[in-house]
């Protein structure tokens, strides 16, 4: 493939367009090459109703928009400005290093091959295997045959994004703080409690001073600092700072789009159903769902029974986060009296985010539980859905990722609160501390 020897030659793996269908423009004035086998793996993806499905659709399409009706030359074509060319490579023989390195003849070695053969004969230029398969990358290093992830989406900064949302401040006097405890709702004018200071929105606050302490939040549409006081949202009550403040975010009426992550057992996805049940009457529905891993890229069509028999082991943990919030009441209460009501005229919905793609938003509270199972696309996806008077919360822990091709840095709930923070409508809470048990706790940080 002859050219600028300064621009780099890109190999592109199956799974980067099934992540991001228009990565091909995310490599500047570099060449890309598309092996002829991801077009064979990507034919297997056309049908479906999952966001790779969509992905390996609109990857055909554009790329039938981009070659038009001309013939690929050994030059490929061009992406267009600003941008390098475009072909796909056609079969390539296996060099004597991958015959004896490899006996079964897949698409993963395929491509491989494609990357090496490239190398070989583009001395000249540097050749790049993109994929998202960290196997396919050592394997690519040990042919000398350098290898990256897709890089486009990754959270740079991660445990700075993380620590963003909550701040601990112990140079605020025990003035400041008696006042913010005598001002509650109505707070105090920003730049008189933290003059000079540059706030995000929404940001949140441990204060302390002595003895005197406070839980505190910057109201970025009155310019406020105001008391964090710890609510209860259908007798569920926070058993610390960081449980109040997502319970704060999930109350307010002026925060539409909330994020929390935190690992398993602190509290996020009981947290956020409780605060839609405590405003189901804001509310025309409450929508709980969460993404389903799909197995050897096979879906739920694969499983047996209907559609319910087939979603109910995946949903359980919504329905026992359901029946944590039950228990709190006696049976006939009338807390529990709305709770079977709210399911049997569908007004509370437990379901497989794949169930409810394409339905419309709209005054609704929509919890997507295990966030960090999905793309930044997907995330993306959902939230340009809302419309009027939809809150939507995200929740997941980003060291709990099932997807083989998603990471901490790369999965849709880091790539969400690290983009959207500081926005005013949007809110983000890391939980650490476990409330789930001792026990649960203490295999949650020694095992």
């Amino acid at each position: 493939m002859a050219g600028d020897t300064n621009k780099k030659i890109f190999v592109l793996d199956t799974n980067v367009i099934l992540h991001d269908y228009k990565s091909i423009y995310n490599f500047q004035e570099n060449d890309i090459v598309i092996p002829i086998v991801v077009l064979e793996e990507l034919d297997k993806f056309k049908r479906g109703n999952d966001q790779i499905n969509f992905h390996a659709r609109e990857f055909a399409r554009e790329l039938d928009e981009v070659l038009g009706g001309d013939i690929l030359g050994p030059e490929g074509v061009s992406l267009g400005k600003g941008h390098g060319n475009l072909r796909v490579q056609t079969g390539v023989p296996f060099s004597d290093e991958m015959k004896l390195s490899f006996s079964e003849d897949i698409p993963d070695h395929r491509i491989l091959a494609t990357a090496d053969y490239l190398t070989r004969n583009n001395r000249d230029r540097k050749v790049v295997l993109v994929t998202k398969d960290m196997n396919l990358r050592v394997k690519a290093k040990a042919l000398k045959v350098l290898a990256q992830d897709y890089l486009t989406d990754q959270v740079k900064d991660l445990d700075t994004s993380l620590g963003k949302s909550v701040t601990e401040r112990n140079d605020v006097s025990g003035d400041k703080i008696s006042l913010l405890y005598e001002k509650g709702e109505a707070g105090i004018p920003v730049e008189e409690f933290f003059p000079g200071e540059e706030i995000e929105g929404n940001h949140f606050y441990v204060l302390k001073n002595g003895s005197a302490s406070a839980l505190a939040c910057y109201d970025p549409i009155k310019r406020i600092i105001r008391k964090v006081d710890k609510l209860n949202a259908f007798g569920i009550y926070p058993k610390n700072s960081e449980q109040a403040f997502a319970l704060d975010a999930l109350l307010n009426p002026n925060i539409s789009l909330v994020a929390l992550s935190g690992k398993a057992g602190t509290g996020k996805t009981l947290l956020a159903l409780a605060a839609a049940l405590q405003q189901n009457k804001a509310f025309e529905q409450v929508y709980l769902a969460r993404p389903i891993v799909a197995l050897s890229n096979k879906d739920l069509g694969y499983l047996p029974g209907d559609i319910n028999e087939k979603v109910t082991p995946y949903m359980q943990p919504l329905f026992d986060n359901l029946n944590v919030i039950k228990h709190r009441f006696n049976m006939h209460s009338p807390e529990n009296l709305l709770i079977d009501e709210m399911l049997k005229d569908e007004k509370l919905v437990i379901s497989a985010l794949a169930y409810i793609r394409g339905r419309s938003l709209s005054n609704v509270f929509f919890i997507v539980d295990e966030a960090q199972n999905l793309t930044p696309h997907e995330v993306k996806t959902i939230i340009t859905r809302a419309g009027e008077g939809v809150k939507m919360v995200f929740t997941g822990d980003i060291d709990q990722i099932d997807s083989p091709y998603l990471d901490r840095q790369s999965n849709g709930l880091s790539h969400l609160f690290d983009r959207m923070q500081g926005q005013d409508v949007f809110a983000h809470v890391h939980l650490e501390k476990g409330e789930r048990s001792y026990l649960a706790e203490l295999a949650s940080n020694l095992l």
